[in-house]
């Protein structure tokens, strides 16, 4: 049996002519009919849906190899296999993560009082923290389908192409309960307020956030960005879910490092702690790069290259890389050009 929501809503848009709202009352009931494993129902749903057509969005100056696409383009579905216990999360993310996979797992105990699971999710933070793994656990916690956004197939050049594709997009995510990931969501969330931005970047903010209000509650949208202050503050409000995956402490960095070590056949005679002091501030790929290649170093060496000889090399070659911060200090110190002296 469909639910009595969805079928009031279809009512309404049918009644109203409202094509738009028909095709996502109708999407919301293929997808809710195919959750309960009611293929065939949910088969002649689609079916009678293709009889609707559709009304093109203004302004659009799509390119030809494009005018079919259905938004499966602009999304890379990936398998989930990351599992929440495996990730070291600040104690808000990880409680936040463990409440919505619990509300959409018992999303019938929610709707039977007139709430709906929450499915919009706001990560914010410094790069190689956790927020694309946040994702993937979520996926991998309810079993979804677990889609990541592709800019390069999203954001087009010509005037409306960007909205034309996002609207392709949400009407493909709409056909199933799956999640949704955005990573460096401040590519197409900027705030609008910004003067250097053009016109067309704040139709695409506005035209987004309507999408975003418009999603039903069995697509989980899940955003991250390494520039919080960059977002505009209306695309703040519309996530009902705002957490902060900030750097790790070194402390943090041992305990992830003990995680990674325990599963080699040797470990390292140096202790945990001061592995990570020597790291310095690392963010957790990194400290993963780092283990990965003291492993290489030592497989490479066949036999003859013990664990601890490894990590020393290693550590070596640590100290000595390029930073960021590393360039950032040549640049201070680099003295201004002589000026000319017949100028």
């Amino acid at each position: 049996m469909a639910r009595s929501d969805l079928l009031v809503s279809l009512v309404r848009a049918g009644a109203a002519g409202d094509r738009d709202a028909l095709r996502t009352t109708a999407e919301a009931l293929v997808a809710d009919e195919r959750a309960k494993k009611h293929y065939i129902v949910a088969d002649r749903i689609q079916r009678a849906l293709s009889a609707v057509p559709v009304t093109p969005p203004a302004l659009t100056a799509t390119s030809p190899h494009l005018s079919n696409a259905n938004g499966r383009e602009a999304i890379l579905e990936v398998e989930a296999r990351l599992a929440l216990d495996e990730l070291l999360l600040p104690l808000p993310a990880s409680e936040s993560a463990r409440q919505l996979i619990e509300e959409h797992q018992r999303a019938d105990v929610l709707r039977a009082s007139g709430f709906e699971p929450r499915h919009r999710v706001l990560l914010s933070g410094p790069p190689g923290n956790g927020k694309t793994s946040f994702a993937e656990a979520i996926a991998e916690g309810l079993g979804l389908p677990y889609f990541q956004v592709r800019y390069d197939a999203l954001i087009g050049s010509y005037l409306g192409e960007t909205n034309a594709r996002l609207r392709r997009l949400f009407d493909y995510v709409r056909t199933q309960p799956s999640v949704l990931f955005f990573d460096e969501f401040d590519a197409i969330g900027k705030e609008r307020g910004d003067t250097h931005e053009t016109g067309e970047i704040k139709r695409v903010v506005s035209f987004l956030l309507m999408q975003l209000d418009q999603l039903p509650s069995y697509v989980i949208v899940v955003a991250a960005t390494n520039h919080g202050e960059l977002l505009d503050r209306a695309v703040w409000r519309r996530f009902q879910m705002r957490l902060a995956l900030p750097a790790p402490r070194r402390s943090d960095i041992a305990v992830f490092l003990d995680r990674i070590m325990s599963n080699w056949n040797e470990t390292p005679s140096l202790a945990l702690s001061k592995i990570a002091a020597k790291l310095g501030n690392v963010s957790y790929a990194e400290a993963l790069d780092f283990c990965q290649n003291v492993r290489r170093r030592q497989i490479l060496g066949l036999g003859e290259v013990s664990i601890d000889a490894a990590l020393r090399a290693e550590l070596d070659l640590w100290t000595k890389r390029v930073t960021p911060e590393v360039l950032n200090a040549e640049r201070s110190f680099q003295a201004p050009p002589e000026a000319d002296p017949a100028s």
